[in-house]
């Protein structure tokens, strides 16, 4: 296989360089160009087409996502966002996530001499996913999207349950591909779903966003974990991207821990650090679910889970933007049943009530 070559569109010139050194020192992939504006990568994918495309948000001539949604609706190409990621803009990331990009990272530090090696190893294994990725065309609600009404978000309305503690627990896990897989996911389940903690691979800031978006349209409650936070029924908990979050027990209830930590299984948050904590305070009172994403982040911890008497679930090949840490599971034999996204969360309901 030959390398993976990369186009850059952003406007900053010193960016552009700068992710050309970091791209130009992997072994693996090359930088085959680099644009300062939709237009001119227009004309160069015209001439040669990128494994991966690199895009930034704001540039002038025409944005990004304008010109992501244009090209998932004529050429998909796997599409990495490089966004500073500021709170101003995180709302307009979800948008282009929505639109068909398969990953986010944040921008080269610049004003540092040199790179951290995490920020080149979230960088790198983003594209390395994307390369990977089986993009589609724009891709569709599965069900009508469910917007919440501002009273309804101070209470909830007849009919809706009180949120109330219980003694199972379901946790996700998820990276490339997995920001459409878990709103697919997450608008199926009713809202007295058991309490959900989710790891994807996302960056620090960006999974705030993440949360509120998918709270809007969302029967269950979504939001971003923090430590001491209960896990209730009907709500579901996105762990902070740059930290690692875990699952606590306190006497009959459950609770989750977020703390500062090293990269594990070359990521923060990992998803076997969230696996891992579960198999211990829940054992058989949990559901494991393994879905699309690069690499082998979970497959240890759903292992552990399964041994302590956990349900376990994957995602197939067939639905998965990529089938790397769903494999790598189901290898390890840690998944217990494969299936298509669409079946996963009748499963995971009938699991958990089980």
């Amino acid at each position: 296989m030959g390398k993976i070559r990369v186009l850059i569109v952003d406007d900053s010139a010193a960016v552009r360089e700068a992710l050309k050194s970091v791209i130009g020192s992997e072994p693996d992939m090359e930088v085959m160009g680099a644009a300062a504006d939709p237009v001119r990568a227009v004309q160069i994918i015209r001439d040669e087409v990128p494994d991966v495309v690199t895009l930034d948000v704001e540039m002038p001539r025409m944005d990004g996502v304008t010109f992501l949604r244009r090209l998932m609706a004529q050429h998909p190409i796997p599409v990495v966002m490089c966004s500073s990621l500021m709170e101003a803009g995180s709302r307009t990331l979800m948008e282009a996530m929505e639109a068909g990009a398969v990953a986010a990272v944040c921008k080269p530090r610049l004003d540092v001499k040199g790179f951290m090696e995490e920020s080149r190893i979230q960088i790198c294994d983003a594209i390395r996913g994307a390369a990977q990725a089986r993009v589609r065309r724009a891709p569709k609600p599965l069900v009508p999207e469910r917007k919440k009404s501002p009273d309804e978000m101070l209470a909830p309305p007849s009919g809706r349950p009180m949120a109330k503690t219980t003694d199972r627990v379901v946790a996700i896990g998820a990276s490339t591909g997995g920001t459409e897989a878990l709103r697919q996911l997450l608008q199926a389940l009713p809202p007295d779903c058991p309490p959900i903690v989710i790891v994807q691979h996302m960056p620090e800031r960006f999974t705030r966003a993440f949360a509120d978006r998918l709270d809007e349209i969302c029967a269950v409650t979504v939001a971003e974990a923090t430590s001491g936070a209960r896990l209730l029924r009907g709500q579901a908990l996105i762990a902070p991207g740059g930290r690692h979050t875990l699952v606590q027990r306190q006497g009959a209830q459950y609770c989750v821990e977020v703390r500062d930590g090293p990269l594990v299984s070359r990521h923060r948050p990992s998803v076997d650090v969230l696996f891992r904590s579960v198999a211990r305070a829940a054992g058989s009172n949990a559901v494991g679910v393994i879905l699309t994403g690069m690499g082998d982040d979970g497959s240890i911890g759903l292992g552990e889970m399964r041994a302590a008497g956990a349900h376990t679930i994957g995602q197939d090949e067939a639905t998965s933007v990529v089938y790397g840490m769903p494999k790598m599971a189901f290898e390890r034999g840690a998944v217990a049943r494969q299936l298509p996204l669409d079946k996963i969360p009748a499963a995971l309901m009938t699991a958990a009530d089980g």
